[in-house]
């Protein structure tokens, strides 16, 4: 079963930068609106970043001129690019690829595992 595998997470220091990347450990089909999502602790899983086929994008408010969503529609693959981080970026990121073409086989909703990312002095 294919499943989504993130990289990237760790501890640093506030103002500095992380990428996270994520990949699907096999083949998938399809055409995918991809995306990270984080969760704090205690809170529920939040929007982040999502990036289409086409390329459009939409950042949450919180991190809209900080982070970067990019993508890969041949690999499936997905980055985000985190600058300037702050405390309350702090949380488990989650990549997320959404299928919109249904009707092709194995294109199906997958989440990654989650990579933690903490922002901490």
């Amino acid at each position: 079963q294919v499943q989504l595998v993130e990289s990237g997470g760790g501890l640093v220091q506030p103002g500095e930068s992380l990428t996270l990347s994520c990949a699907p450990s096999g083949i998938i089909l399809g055409i995918y609106v991809m995306g990270w999502y984080r969760q704090a602790p205690g809170m529920q899983r939040d929007l982040v970043a999502t990036i289409t086929k086409d390329g459009s994008t939409n950042y949450a408010d919180a991190v809209k001129g900080r982070f970067t969503i990019s993508g890969d529609n041949a690999k499936n693959t997905v980055s985000l690019q985190m600058n300037s981080l702050k405390p309350e970026d702090t949380g488990v990121y989650y990549c997320n690829l959404k299928c919109v073409t249904r009707w092709v086989p194995r294109c199906d909703d997958y989440w990654g595992q989650g990579t933690q990312v903490t922002v901490s002095s």
